[in-house]
């Protein structure tokens, strides 16, 4: 990559090089050109160099024509060494400048190989990405044609709605509703036809208009100029007004349907509720620790109680049965403590079980006061049931007609 960096920026060294590489390779091919050349371009060289000095004039008029010759000779073997290095640094020039280009090729070449496939991976990438969005297009214009549909469904159960909400009015009978829709009618009906007639007036006024300016303004070109920008204007005007009718009317839309929409709690009260509910866990969590701990204690507690009365118990049947053995008291006193350890035992069930049937009744006296607090009004949830079925029969029959 160096390499194939310095050939696309030389240096001012290289460049020098590469243009003495080239002037060599012109003056070797070209035949006009020759060894004396050189010397009169080196001769060139010195009577610029001498003509640099200040008392070169000076000397070249006190020397004799001897002194000039010996002076000529040596400038002449002098410029056949500079002649003679100069070739051979072209040579060593040349040399490096060849394995320079090699390499370049080579790097160039490794680049390219590098690169086709990245290439091709590249216009892989860019197929697969135009089918996605090619598939997002006609995704895009399928959900649209959907929410059109769905517009025209909800249109039409507003008008059902209506229409059952006139019927189904009993202050007001159907003729009057029929007699409000033939008054709408009616004025639809005058106000189309005074457009019309409107129209009709406008025009030839309009025209009327048009052409006495242009005859007004027809020797007056800059007047003629300015009343054709004013008609630019004002279709321009005419266009904007229109659009704004139009936004206008979404905008009206718009709101009708925010209105109908549904009125949400505002983002304060939510965090205010959350707040709340961190607040009541919490405390549930502190109450529930401290429940727990409690029943930890009062179980370690029966344990211990269970415990100590299970040792008194061996204790004393050990020391009874022992005298029974020996008394028959002792054995009616045995049996009086077996059967007083048996009730123990059924009154210890007896306490559990009847903590265990508080409890459910706890819960489920719960649920009936949760259900108590519950409104439920059958005839209401029928009739709406009964008014969702004859719309859904009625929805069904215009889908089967169409």
């Amino acid at each position: 990559m160096s390499c194939l960096r310095q050939f696309l920026y030389p240096s001012e060294e290289d460049l020098f090089k590469l243009v003495r590489f080239l002037v060599e390779r012109l003056s070797e091919s070209s035949v006009g050109v020759k060894l004396p050349d050189l010397k009169d371009v080196n001769s060139t060289r010195k009577i610029r160099v001498e003509g640099s000095t200040d008392n070169s004039e000076d000397w070249m008029e006190k020397a004799d024509d001897r002194g000039l010759d010996h002076q000529q000779e040596k400038l002449k073997n002098l410029s056949l060494h500079n002649i003679g290095s100069e070739l051979s640094d072209s040579n060593v020039e040349d040399t490096s400048f060849n394995r320079l280009l090699a390499a370049e090729g080579e790097s160039e070449r490794v680049a390219f190989q590098k690169v086709t496939p990245a290439k091709d991976q590249s216009s892989q990438m860019r197929h697969e990405s135009e089918t996605l969005q090619n598939q997002e297009k006609l995704l895009v214009k399928e959900v649209t044609a959907r929410t059109s549909e769905l517009q025209k469904l909800q249109e039409e159960l507003e008008m059902l709605k209506d229409a059952a909400e006139m019927a189904f009015d009993d202050q007001h009978p159907i003729e009057f509703y029929v007699e409000q829709l033939n008054k709408q009618d009616s004025k639809r009906c005058n106000i189309v036809e005074l457009e019309s007639k409107w129209d009709a007036f406008r025009k030839p006024l309009e025209e009327k208009k048009r052409s006495l300016e242009e005859s007004l303004y027809a020797d007056i070109p800059e007047a003629q100029e300015k009343l054709l920008k004013l008609r630019e204007v004002e279709l321009e005007k005419q266009a904007i007004l229109s659009k704004v009718r139009r936004l206008e009317e979404e905008h009206s839309k718009l709101c009708v349907d925010f209105g109908k929409q549904p009125k949400l709690p505002t983002r304060t009260s939510y965090i205010e509720r959350i707040k709340e509910i961190t607040k009541n866990s919490r405390k549930q969590d502190a109450d529930i620790e401290r429940i727990l701990k409690e029943t930890r204690e009062l179980q370690l507690e029966s344990n211990s109680i269970r415990e100590c009365l299970d040792r008194t118990y061996a204790v004393l049947d050990e020391i009874v049965f022992r005298e029974a053995k020996k008394d028959p008291v002792g054995r009616q006193a045995y049996r009086l403590l077996t059967s007083i350890h048996e009730c123990f035992e059924q009154i210890s069930e007896k306490i559990l079980m009847t903590d265990r049937i508080r409890r459910e009744m706890a819960e489920c006296e719960k649920k009936l006061s949760a259900m108590a607090f519950r409104s439920l009004n059958v005839d209401k949830l029928q009739a709406d049931l009964d008014a969702i079925t004859k719309e859904n029969k009625y929805l069904e029959q215009q889908l089967g007609d169409d």
